[in-house]
Order: C-alpha cells, then sequence, then structure tokens
C-alpha cells in the first residue's frame, strides 16, 4: 500500500509539473519579455508573417554555422551536409557521405572547406566547389563523434567523441596525429581560443576543460559543474568562455561565464531556461557597446542576455519547433537556430529602440 500511494504521488506531481509549465509556455508564446531600466516588461508584439523557405534538411536539423556572408552549413538526422544561402532562400548545394546522423558541423568563416561529425563514429571534410562526396575522411573514433572544432587558421583540426577521446588530425592526410583518452570525458562540444593553441571543450562527466592543441594535453580543468554542460564558446577576444548545461523543470538549464585570463573564475550565470540549453554564443560587439550572449533550449525559446549584469534582454519562442539544438551569427543583426521539428529559423535582432528578436524566415 505504500508503495502504491508513492507511485501516485509521483505520478499528481509530474502532471502537476506538466500543467504548469504548459501554462507557463503558452503565456510566453503570446509575449515577448524585455528587460529595461524600471525591470521586466511584458508586450504583445505584433504578429508578423515568416517566410517560409524551401526546407534545407527532410528531418531534424541538429548543427548550424555560418560559412560566408550569405551562406550557411548545417547536418541533420536525414544524414545531409547542405549549403544553404539563407538570404536567397534556396539549397546551393547538399552533400553526402555519412551513414547515419550528423551531429555537428564546423567551419572557418570565408572558407570553402567545411567539415562534418557524425554517428557513423566518422569526420569528413567537404569542399564548397568540389562535388558531392566528401574530399577527405577521418575515421578512427569507436563511438559518435560529438566535439568538432578548425583552428581560426584552418591547419588544424580536432575532434571528441563519447569512446572519452579527443583526436588531432592532420587535414591533407586524414591521419590521425595524436589521441588523447581521459576516463568518464564524454565529449559534447569543442570551440577554439581565438589566437591561442588552445581549445575548450565540454562533457557529460560535467567538467569545462582547456586542451592544448600542441601536444594534446589539458592545460586546465574549470571547477565541476552540477549539470552535465553541453556547449561552450569563446569570445572573440579570447577573454570568456560560455558553457551551458543540461536540466529539466528549471533545475540546471543555466549558462555560465568564465575568465579565461590568469584567475580563470567563474564570473556569472545565467538562468531562466526551463529545459536543457543545448547552444550558447556570443554576439558581435555591433549591436551595441553592451556584450551580450545568446542561448537556445529544448524549452523551445531563444533568449539574449547582458554578458555583464545576466540579465535577459528579450525571450523569443519559436512554438512548435521542438528542442533548439545549434546557433550561429551571421552578421550584426542576424542569427540562425537549428531546431528539430522546424527546420532552421531566421532572426533578426532589432535594436532601434530595446533590444527585440524577431522570426522573419524558417527553412
Amino acid at each position: 500500500m505504500p508503495e502504491m500511494l508513492s507511485t501516485i504521488h509521483c505520478i499528481a506531481r509530474a502532471a502537476f509539473i506538466c500543467n504548469t509549465m504548459g501554462k507557463l509556455q503558452s503565456k510566453i508564446n503570446h509575449s515577448t519579455s524585455k528587460y529595461r531600466a524600471g525591470g521586466y516588461m511584458e508586450e504583445n508584439s505584433p504578429v508578423k508573417a515568416i517566410q517560409q523557405y524551401s526546407p534545407a534538411h527532410t528531418d531534424a536539423v541538429t548543427s548550424v554555422a555560418a560559412l560566408k556572408s550569405d551562406l550557411c552549413v548545417s547536418g541533420g538526422k536525414d544524414k545531409t551536409v547542405v549549403i544553404y544561402n539563407w538570404r536567397s532562400g534556396a539549397v546551393l548545394k547538399r552533400f553526402l557521405g555519412h551513414e547515419r546522423e550528423v551531429t555537428k558541423v564546423a567551419c572557418v568563416f570565408e572558407s570553402n572547406r567545411f567539415f562534418s561529425a557524425s554517428r557513423d563514429k566518422t569526420v569528413m571534410m567537404w569542399e564548397l566547389s568540389g562535388n558531392s562526396g566528401p574530399s577527405q575522411h577521418f575515421p578512427g573514433h569507436d563511438l559518435v563523434v560529438t566535439g568538432l572544432v578548425v583552428s581560426p587558421d584552418a591547419s588544424q583540426l580536432c575532434t571528441g567523441s563519447r569512446d572519452n577521446t579527443i583526436c588531432k588530425w592532420d587535414i591533407e592526410t586524414g591521419e590521425c596525429l595524436c589521441r588523447t583518452a581521459i576516463s568518464r570525458n564524454l565529449v559534447t562540444h569543442l570551440c577554439w581560443v581565438p589566437r591561442e593553441p588552445y581549445f575548450i571543450q565540454t562533457s557529460e562527466d560535467k567538467l569545462i576543460r582547456m586542451w592544448d592543441s600542441r601536444k594534446l594535453q589539458v592545460a586546465h580543468t574549470f571547477p565541476g559543474k552540477q549539470h552535465i554542460q553541453t556547449y561552450c564558446d569563446v569570445s572573440q577576444d579570447g577573454q570568456y568562455c560560455i558553457s551551458s548545461s543540461n536540466g529539466f523543470a528549471g533545475e540546471g538549464c543555466e549558462a555560465t561565464l568564465w575568465d579565461l585570463r590568469q584567475t580563470k573564475n567563474r564570473v556569472c550565470e545565467y538562468k531562466g531556461h526551463f529545459q536543457t540549453i543545448a547552444s550558447c554564443i556570443f554576439l558581435p560587439k555591433g549591436l551595441g557597446l553592451t556584450p551580450v550572449i545568446a542561448t537556445s533550449s529544448h524549452d523551445c525559446m531563444v533568449k539574449i542576455w547582458n554578458q555583464d549584469t545576466a540579465a535577459c534582454l528579450t525571450t523569443l519562442c519559436l512554438e512548435g519547433s521542438g528542442p533548439l539544438a545549434s546557433l550561429a551569427v551571421c552578421d550584426s543583426s542576424t542569427l540562425l537556430c537549428a531546431s528539430f521539428n522546424s527546420g532552421i529559423h531566421l532572426l533578426r535582432i532589432n535594436n532601434a529602440k530595446d533590444l527585440e528578436l524577431q522570426e522573419v524566415a524558417k527553412f
């Protein structure tokens, strides 16, 4: 009897949480939350027509990155890598080669080369001017490849996997130059520190590590978090790193700012999402004098935050999109957001009066 009462109690509690979340989500769907000097204020924004372009993928989009001023590269569960002109709304090229879902894409901005990682345990390199097949293979991981980063000068490629390893590759030959394994280091993401030989790595072991790419050794481990770290990004000046946490019902679900200079301390946290934050990025300084960051979450919301005060400046809910897996900066006022249910969303940042985020197209 006590076991039955305990089960009933758990079911009732879960139903209450779902009901509360649903009401809150519904409220957010019909309003935009903004931050002003006097505090938070909710406004009903006028509904604007959203342009529906030709879809880039036939299934969930798992990763997106800006390749050129008008082009992005994306990967998805349909096993394809796609180059898309987000200004004109058209597929430029579709690349085939992976046997299972693409987990990550990476590139150097304004380059003609780009890379993809997959559940098929491989990484592939593609050429914008080449044919639809890969120009180089990087096999060697034992499990799904979940981290992928290319150095800013495009000379180095490093990858990470759920097999607990980090690998460094010769881009031209596909040879694995170095391989380092750390117990329980289930890699979730990699990002490079600009103008430095270091890259940052997040993991399911709740740690963030800084690696020296020259010897592929850990140069620093940041204080552990309470939740799995899902993503990371580094500011253009190389002074700060941001990481994001998984979670549910508001537990976890935060982004954390770290100082990459001598102290390497935690600076602040950004709290307000209800579910796992899947992506977090620094936004260009062109948006204003105040540095800002953006986050996307499994709760269907994209948020923009004041980097210094951790205040949420604006929130956009992409209703029905499912988990928002990836963010990419196109220019000083345009973001791309990859989703599981509704493709890639083109978002415009309006800074004319109060900071506002609007969806203008999806593909």
